[in-house]
């Protein structure tokens, strides 16, 4: 069964840290782009960073410097390290899988709460 799975979320004081996790379960991610979105209330849905199966990287302007988006191919895992988060990144965040061999295929995680609050 193929499946993303996503972890680490929880609640964080404004300049804490956090790291989320992408899990893949029942295929491997090698060969996927990987990228991090987050969806605040009443929000659309929006890019926070991806890493290419090579991995390079890239991040949404209001995240450079403080997120850092890796992943480990031996684990089939991938991260966002959030450092200095604001109250801004409060969201849900989900992991998204793209086939580098047939961009029409990706998947999705269920999606893991973030909440930066004092």
């Amino acid at each position: 069964q193929v499946q993303l799975v996503e972890s680490g979320g929880g609640s964080v004081q404004p300049g804490g840290s956090l790291r989320l996790s992408c899990a893949g379960s029942g295929f491997t991610l090698d060969n996927y782009a990987i990228g991090w979105f987050r969806q605040a209330p009443g929000k659309e849905r929006e890019l926070v960073a991806t890493i290419t199966s090579g991995g390079s990287t890239s991040y949404e302007d209001s995240v450079k410097g403080r997120f850092t988006i890796s992943r480990d191919h031996a684990k089939n895992m991938v991260y966002l390290q959030m450092n200095s988060v604001k109250p801004e990144d409060t969201a849900v965040y989900y992991c998204n899988a793209k086939d580098i061999r047939d961009y029409a295929t990706d998947y999705w995680g269920q999606g893991t709460q973030v909440t930066v609050s004092s």
